[in-house]
């Protein structure tokens, strides 16, 4: 598990603030990408002195929005039916996009600034404000704070447990290890769900 930890802050350091950006748009848009795992080893890079702390956080946010655009936008273009149809394909789930809308009807604009700070909602809550096709400038700003809060929190946290490498690696390892195990159980679910339908029955025949 060290090793991995140690991949992970060397791809982050070797992909640069380019690399920071494009991960945080993955995180940001429909693609299941921690951003735990991009902005507490930046924060440890600039602890190091081989990033900047501020431009690391620029970045982070900058990815953050365009990714958060990106499913504004997919959602003005293609519309709720579409979404519903085939979002799951992309990870987007119907019952999902409902919980989403949801949220957004309950909390106004404000929740894609809210939105934000909570993990499962970060990620789809840009969908349901492109449907409604909230004002982009307030759409814009009110992501950006929340992400911004988020992607601050987590760099700082790198940057200020730098010094002490053990609980760094406890905490990401603790992160890798939740993930390999949701993703065990989202794979089981998913292969449950199509032998269920009779999906992979149907194929294998």
């Amino acid at each position: 598990m060290g090793e991995i930890i140690a991949w992970i802050v060397k791809t982050v350091g070797d992909l640069g603030y380019i690399g920071i950006f494009v991960m945080m748009f993955l995180e940001s848009s429909f693609f299941p990408f921690p951003s735990e795992v991009v902005m507490i080893p930046a924060g440890y890079l600039a602890y190091k002195g081989e990033m900047n702390l501020a431009l690391a956080i620029a970045c982070g946010i900058g990815g953050s929005l365009a990714g958060a655009l990106f499913n504004y936008y997919l959602a003005i273009r293609f519309g709720r039916a579409f979404l519903a149809k085939y979002g799951k394909y992309v990870l987007i789930k119907e019952q999902t996009l409902e919980k989403m809308e949801d949220f957004f009807a309950k909390h106004g604009h404000i929740s894609t600034f809210s939105g934000r700070l909570i993990p499962a909602v970060r990620q789809y809550i840009s969908l349901p404000a492109g449907l409604a096709r909230m004002d982009l400038l307030k759409f814009s700003i009110y992501t950006s704070l929340g992400a911004g809060i988020w992607v601050a929190i987590l760099a700082l946290l790198g940057y200020y447990i730098g010094h002490n490498e053990v609980m760094l690696k406890e905490y990401l390892q603790t992160i890798i290890v939740s993930i390999l195990v949701l993703l065990v159980v989202g794979a089981i679910f998913y292969i449950r769900l199509q032998i269920k339908k009779g999906i992979i029955t149907k194929r294998t025949k």
